[in-house]
């Protein structure tokens, strides 16, 4: 952010009443590949500041006025959320519309092996990503004003063209495994779920953890969020259990009782309980469904790469990922 937007940011902020005449620096946060984010302080004030990216943009992405809307639902739920501030589409501020939370000061892990931490820690802060989602599932859209957040009905079969017709217009050429993932999908969709809440980005690097108790104090990026199938969000979540890390963010062939992580079916048992499992058939189904739209997200990430207009300087790097993951997901398919 140059010195001439910063000092327009300034005099917004105050114009607004969030800072007095005290010097502000602004800092770009890293993390994340979408939606450019900022960390702003004044004085002993501290705030965040996400905006969508500069560029041409898919009609859909980069829905950071649906993140402002879904974290002030939020607010006095059981899903911890950072405090939403203001909303902002003037475009002569920062280029772009943006909205600004309150920073908070906490613990982000990266690497889900959680190094350096002690067993018994690891298994706490693994249980309490599992409580945070399963809030998150069992909160009444209606009674916190999102019901109209989304579609309630047929969330698998739009969710799968969505990502297909993305493909298919995709600049990058795509591997089989996708074209394959395309074909198999639509043909083995399970029962339907009831409509809830989802993230739609659910892991260990978007959430803010207590500086020192295992306990999540905040859930970052909704970007994804919708009304939607809760089991898919939850298999989103299980990915990691099936991805080594060599390839990306996963956690698949470590000694997990070693490091304290729990099994996958213990962990799964975890967040059905007291609720209806699926079977072992529509489990793969839900996980080679988000390896496809992970595999199709990395895609779009390559091709802003391309564009110039992606967020992140390892963009490139990010989107080459793609294809192993749809090579993942047709093997857990079985095709």
């Amino acid at each position: 952010m140059d010195k001439t937007t910063q000092s327009r940011l300034r005099a917004w902020l105050q114009a607004q009443g969030f800072i007095g005449s005290e010097d502000v620096s602004v800092k770009a946060l890293t993390g994340g590949q979408s939606n450019p984010t900022f960390l702003i302080v004044c004085g002993t004030e501290k705030f965040v500041l996400r905006k969508k990216p500069d560029g041409v943009l898919q009609k859909s992405a980069h829905a950071i006025d649906r993140e402002y809307r879904v974290i002030s639902a939020l607010k006095n739920s059981s899903v911890p959320v950072p405090a939403a501030l203001a909303w902002c589409d003037d475009e002569s501020i920062v280029g772009t519309p943006f909205y600004l939370m309150l920073f908070l000061d906490g613990r982000v892990f990266v690497d889900q092996s959680l190094p350096g931490i002690a067993p018994a820690e690891r298994a706490a802060i693994y249980y309490e990503m599992n409580r945070v989602i399963s809030e998150l599932h069992q909160l009444d859209i209606d009674t916190i004003g999102l019901g109209d957040y989304g579609k309630r009905e047929d969330y698998l079969s739009r969710q799968i063209n969505r990502w297909s017709s993305q493909l298919n217009a995709s600049t990058i050429p795509v591997p089989d495994s996708a074209l394959r993932l395309m074909d198999w999908l639509p043909a083995h969709l399970p029962p339907p779920q009831r409509a809830a809440l989802i993230h739609g980005d659910f892991r260990l690097d978007n959430l803010i953890f207590h500086p020192s108790e295992p306990r999540v104090i905040g859930v970052l990026d909704w970007e994804l969020s919708t009304i939607g199938d809760p089991v898919s969000d939850f298999a989103y979540h299980c990915m990691s259990w099936h991805i080594p890390p060599s390839l990306w963010r996963g956690i698949s062939g470590l000694n997990l009782s070693q490091l304290g992580i729990p099994e996958e079916s213990i962990y799964k048992q975890t967040y059905f309980e007291g609720r209806a499992a699926t079977d072992p058939a529509a489990w793969r189904f839900y996980l080679a469904f988000n390896l496809f739209r992970m595999s199709a997200i990395l895609f779009g990430i390559a091709e802003r790469a391309q564009q110039g207009n992606a967020n992140s300087a390892d963009a490139v790097q990010t989107g080459a990922k793609a294809g192993p993951l749809a090579d993942l997901g047709c093997e857990i398919a079985g095709i």
